[in-house]
């Protein structure tokens, strides 16, 4: 598996596993658990969760995953923005490790910018880091022009990941945020990487050039989606999946070798940004 080394010199798999939707029905909780113990075994320790995912019921059943086998889990969750001030921070953490049943979270992030000043927030990451609660600390859904803020405050240059929206279909970090982020070395965790559910994926799997492309490869159009993601540097994908068909498929993604052909008939299809866009965030 392709690792990608984040801000503090860890490393982390570039393919992990997405839990949006999870622990909201009990009906499905067993196979939510059994697919990403699957993939744990594929080699995608990397599980991205957050207290907002089903009000804690996503974390409650990555803790049920990872039970037994937390050295081999790479555990990101996220704070709401209204806890994201001294206090609220340390609660909100506090309550997702109880959910996810471990003694350290491995990366936590600002779920999206609130009203809380970055800079509190910041100072309650780092005195989590210094207890040793959490292990390395980020943003998601975070612009370019918030990142410059965050990154000249105290405690900013300890970000490591931006987590945003991004796909063949939403490339518009292409034209700053991406390239700002490699020149740090800050990964970028890429969500929502085969789109949401309904017609945007609907939308992107079923595009005639993505399509062919994955014609001529033997696999899924999803696999080529992931792959092309995968390709690039500084970025990680995190697909969500319940189904253990599903789970295989994703992992297979990462073997995937696009060509220059490829990429070309892709771009056509997904052009590039030509001008700077609004950060997309689900």
């Amino acid at each position: 598996m392709k690792t990608v080394t984040m801000r503090s010199g860890r490393l982390i798999p570039a393919l992990g596993q997405g839990t949006w939707n999870m622990g909201e029905d009990p009906a499905r909780r067993q196979d939510e658990i059994g697919a990403l113990r699957l993939g744990m075994d594929l080699g995608m320790g990397l599980i991205d969760t957050a207290e907002m995912y089903g009000e804690g019921g996503a974390e409650e059943v990555v803790g049920a995953a990872i039970a037994g086998r937390r050295e081999q889990a790479f555990i990101v969750s996220k704070v709401y923005p209204h806890n994201a001030d001294q206090r609220g921070v340390r609660a909100a953490c506090e309550r997702s490790l109880r959910r996810l049943a471990t003694d350290r979270i491995d990366l936590y992030l600002l779920h999206w910018r609130g009203a809380v000043p970055l800079s509190e927030t910041l100072d309650a990451f780092q005195a989590l880091q210094q207890e040793g609660k959490i292990l390395d600390f980020g943003v998601s859904n975070v612009d370019l022009g918030d990142m410059l803020e965050a990154d000249a405050l105290p405690g900013g240059r300890g970000i490591a990941v931006n987590q945003v929206l991004f796909n063949l279909a939403k490339r518009g970090i292409e034209w700053d945020l991406l390239p700002w982020s490699r020149k740090q070395g800050m990964p970028l965790m890429a969500y929502s990487p085969l789109e949401s559910a309904g017609p945007e994926r609907e939308a992107l799997l079923g595009n005639p050039s993505l399509v062919a492309v994955a014609g001529r490869h033997g696999c899924t159009a999803g696999q080529i989606a992931l792959a092309w993601l995968l390709r690039q540097d500084g970025v990680v994908a995190i697909p969500k999946a319940a189904d253990p068909a599903h789970v295989r498929q994703n992992r297979a993604a990462a073997e995937v070798v696009l060509t220059a052909f490829d990429l070309e008939d892709l771009d056509r299809a997904f052009p590039p940004p030509k001008k700077r866009q609004a950060l997309a965030m689900r």
